[in-house]
């Protein structure tokens, strides 16, 4: 196993290599020259070639990123912002962990009430319970994000007052945060979970099982979900990694300093620096979420283990 996590660690080098050189390369081509918008309209030419020059913009694009690639590597250092000129790497771990903990409580709301439903819906299906749950898949699959906070700000906060509108300090304001975006995972979690679990609950050795006496509960919990657990596991590993860059809306609405937000502003400024930062930590992270799944599969499926070893 610890060749596995360590070959697959390995191979993080090659994919942040190609996610650096094209985004790298899509900023280089992105119309606009942040020296312009840092020095204003009314900047003379000499002005802003004197800071291009500075910044090392008025050199060749294979320079520039191996410049960037060099200090990456060497002094871990993915340089500084053009707006506030302090250290990218220092600004986007200050707000790192907004979006980590949005995504977390997301996905944990995601988990609690996705699966529950998904499993209680594979046992009673096209029961009355089995269709209303599946059509309020269907809503909040459907639903944006930026539309459901908004309703959500409205009902709690502006006409019940019993939840904050913004902020993201204590257990109270995440509650809006993550049932926002947690809806759509919640959704995608109940579906996934309803489909995998009538494909297992027909299987022969649940047949088997019941033959031998065991209690309804104890089939579904140990028997059938825990088989039914790979393609659930799966979606919620592609989920949590969505929300770590998909969560932009929810930030921006509810006021939260995550990367999300943050980097919406620095392509409005032509930040480059801390886009391409903020691009990398996701990678990163989305990468890592991947690889903890991939370990999660040898823990559900022995055969998987075997695989390993």
């Amino acid at each position: 196993m610890h060749k596995y996590i360590l070959r697959r660690i390995i191979l993080l080098i090659p994919i942040l290599l190609a996610v650096s050189f094209l985004v790298f390369t899509l900023l280089y081509m992105t119309p606009g020259d942040p020296a312009k918008m840092i020095l204003g309209q009314h900047a003379t030419d000499e002005s802003v070639a004197l800071l291009r020059h500075e910044m090392g913009l008025d050199r060749p694009f294979l320079v520039q990123y191996f410049t960037f690639l060099k200090n990456l590597i060497f002094k871990f250092d993915i340089g500084r912002s053009y707006i506030t000129r302090k250290s990218v790497a220092k600004e986007i771990m200050s707000c790192f962990p907004s979006t980590i903990k949005l995504a977390f409580s997301a996905i944990f709301v995601a988990i609690v009430v996705g699966i529950p439903i998904g499993v209680i819906s594979s046992t009673k299906q096209y029961s009355v319970f089995d269709n209303i749950a599946m059509f309020s898949g269907l809503v909040g699959i459907s639903m944006p994000v930026f539309w459901l906070g908004l309703l959500f700000i409205i009902l709690f906060s502006v006409h019940l007052k019993i939840l904050p509108s913004s902020g993201f300090s204590s257990l109270k304001h995440m509650i809006l945060p993550a049932i926002t975006v947690g809806a759509q995972s919640v959704a995608i979690v109940a579906r996934m979970t309803r489909s995998s679990m009538l494909e297992v609950i027909r299987q022969d050795y649940i047949r088997t099982v019941r033959a031998k006496g065991q209690k309804e509960w104890a089939i579904i919990i140990f028997h059938a979900l825990r088989n039914a657990l790979i393609p659930i596991i799966t979606v919620i590993g592609l989920q949590f990694g969505s929300l770590l860059s998909g969560a932009v809306m929810c930030e921006t609405i509810f006021s939260i300093p995550g990367v999300g937000r943050l980097m919406v502003e620095a392509v409005k400024a032509r930040d480059y620096p801390f886009v391409l930062g903020g691009v990398l930590f996701i990678a990163v992270g989305f990468s890592l979420v991947n690889l903890l799944i991939d370990i999660l599969y040898s823990f559900v499926d022995p055969k998987i283990r075997s695989h390993y070893k």
